[in-house]
């Protein structure tokens, strides 16, 4: 069946240019009650949010169905429904350093910073790495959150971001970090940290950096939010991983400034321009990070982009900005 299904498709090549622009889930379809027709895809998901900064109506209309919250009140988070647009996953506080980034910051309320003073895994330590674990876990935490921005004040050092990764390992949990300044990709390496919030920005790492970041880590786009030398660094630093083999997290940093709730072409465009084209854009879009499975349901809903899709793969960013959510029911497909 599968070889026939196959040749068929190969006999179409309108379905063959679908697959090799935008990878093999994508189908041709229309939408049941409209009659409009376009292109189904996996929901897509910004890696990369503060829900408490935003208002989310808009993100399910604008082709998003799923984000990671990564830096919140876990207490809200918690508490949020498991239905409905947008499903949420979510690192709860960010985890920092005695006075380190982001206390104090306006945008910042006490109710999303844990100040983590030691390595402690004693579960009665309220200042240990142990009992942060475990607070963001016990509310249902996909990811932990550390900040290692040493351009904005203390970090901490490898004992403790040592003993914070073991604490979310037991949990079975990655750890994220916001990594600023010099040494702090070093750093989120040797401890283990799995992801980078932020693609690097501000300095070009040498090459035994990425190539060694390519090996363990994702790497989570947010491209847009930089300007001049930051954005440049950030696209070449993010192209070299890329190229190294390195996985690609489409997000946005949504809440830091005039961002677009929903898809950011801006951010697709700037994936673009490092490499990430194509059938690796949607692939950065629809990637389940932080869990094994997706963290929306893909046979309940999915994205629908009207129209034809584009010819060449220098239109896709454009083209996929113009993307929303749909049920799974809504749409017709025409795969071959």
């Amino acid at each position: 069946m599968e070889s026939e299904r196959a040749l068929e498709r190969m006999s179409r090549p309108e379905l063959v240019h679908l697959e090799a622009l935008l990878g093999p889930d994508a189908t041709l379809c229309r939408r049941a009650l409209t009659g409009e027709t376009g292109v189904a895809l996996p929901p897509f998901t910004d890696h990369h949010v503060h829900l408490h900064l935003i208002d989310e109506r808009a993100l399910a209309t604008h082709g998003i169905a799923g984000v990671v919250d990564l830096g919140g009140d876990p207490d809200s988070l918690a508490r949020r429904s498991a239905t409905g647009l947008p499903r949420v996953s979510f690192a709860g506080a960010f985890l920092a350093a005695p006075g380190g980034y982001p206390v104090g910051r306006s945008w910042a309320p006490a109710t999303i910073t844990r100040e983590v003073r030691s390595a402690s895994r004693a579960p009665g330590d309220h200042a240990g790495a142990a009992t942060a674990v475990d607070e963001q876990a016990e509310c249902g935490a996909s990811v932990i959150k550390v900040a290692l921005n040493a351009d904005a004040g203390p970090v901490f050092d490898a004992e403790v971001l040592g003993a914070i990764v073991a604490a979310a390992a037991a949990r079975g949990l990655p750890v994220v970090a916001h990594a600023q300044g010099a040494g702090m990709v070093e750093a989120s390496l040797d401890a283990g940290v799995a992801a980078l919030a932020h693609t690097p920005f501000t300095t070009e790492l040498p090459d035994a950096v990425i190539e060694r970041a390519a090996r363990s880590q994702a790497w989570i786009s947010t491209l847009a939010i930089h300007r001049g030398r930051a954005h440049d660094a950030a696209v070449d630093n993010l192209r070299r991983f890329a190229a190294a083999g390195g996985r690609v997290l489409y997000g946005t940093d949504l809440g830091n400034g005039d961002l677009p709730v929903g898809v950011n072409a801006d951010e697709l465009a700037g994936l673009h321009s490092a490499g990430v084209r194509g059938a690796a854009l949607v692939a950065a879009l629809t990637d389940p990070w932080p869990g094994a499975d997706p963290g929306v349901d893909a046979g309940a809903v999915g994205t629908f982009v009207a129209g034809d899709p584009p010819s060449a793969v220098d239109d896709l960013a454009r083209w996929l900005a113009g993307a929303t959510v749909v049920t799974a029911e809504e749409l017709v497909h025409d795969d071959g």
